[in-house]
């Protein structure tokens, strides 16, 4: 290998450890928390956050100084999981948990300032609602977007709710910012979140966290029903089952990130 190969491989590794540590991380991370933790000068870290920024992995907060991760994040989270071997896996438990809730379950991404639908289980029954893979949806009122508001740092929260439209998709839509922010602290003491009709008339949803270390980086396992079929609160006493099959993912992302 040349000089200039293992230098540009030693570049390589550097951005992707950059990466991995503002993805790792629940609070934006500064410049100088970097160069620190990957021991490198802070001019040298702020070319590679330079790089990283312009190429929308990694963004700046509001006040300039906090780093956190960029749209391309969820990206690269959805290309990680359309690897057949993976995706195979994925939708084993995914079936198995719509065969022992009856209702469709789907695991969705943050991505930026929406939903991403990464893959997704129909139930049997007649009355349901497809929604495209990889189609992306409203934070503020689908079960997954709020579960992954809720569990935002404080100041991440205000930041991002600064810039989306509470746009009223059904009747039962939070369109009102305060009340929005009461129903996100509530979500974030239960650590689940939930969909009274909010995003569709006529479907209901729980939704509970995928732990992957960063609340940018977040994955929710969320399951769907039609209301006529099935309450939210029907929906809430199968929790156990959620997070359990949340638990199993967890496992899978975990054996993923270390191939």
């Amino acid at each position: 290998m040349s000089t200039s190969d293992s230098l540009q491989e030693h570049k390589m590794l550097r951005l992707l450890s950059l990466l991995e540590r503002v993805s790792a991380s629940n609070e934006p991370v500064t410049i100088a928390q970097i160069a620190m933790r990957l021991d490198i000068p802070k001019a040298s870290a702020a070319r590679l956050v330079d790089l990283l920024i312009s190429s929308r992995y990694l963004g700046r907060m509001p006040d300039a100084r906090g780093l956190i991760p960029g749209p391309r994040t969820a990206q690269l989270s959805a290309a990680t999981l359309s690897n057949s071997s993976f995706r195979r896996e994925c939708r084993a438990v995914l079936r198995g948990l719509v065969s022992r809730l009856g209702e469709t379950c789907n695991l969705s991404a943050f991505d930026g300032d929406c939903v991403l639908y990464l893959e997704r289980v129909e139930t049997a029954e007649p009355l349901r609602m497809h929604l495209e893979l990889g189609s992306r949806h409203p934070l503020h009122c689908t079960a997954g977007g709020k579960l992954f508001l809720s569990q935002l740092p404080p100041l991440e929260r205000t930041a991002l709710l600064d810039k989306l439209t509470l746009t009223a998709r059904t009747p039962h839509t939070i369109t009102n910012r305060a009340k929005l922010e009461e129903e996100l602290a509530r979500l974030a003491e239960k650590g689940i979140s939930t969909d009274r009709e909010e995003f569709v008339t006529g479907m209901v949803g729980v939704a509970v966290p995928v732990p992957t270390g960063s609340s940018r980086n977040a994955i929710a396992l969320v399951c769907h029903a039609a209301s006529p079929r099935s309450s939210l609160e029907a929906l809430l006493l199968k929790l156990p089952v959620l997070r359990d099959a949340a638990e199993q993912f967890e496992v899978l992302f975990d054996s993923q990130s270390t191939n």
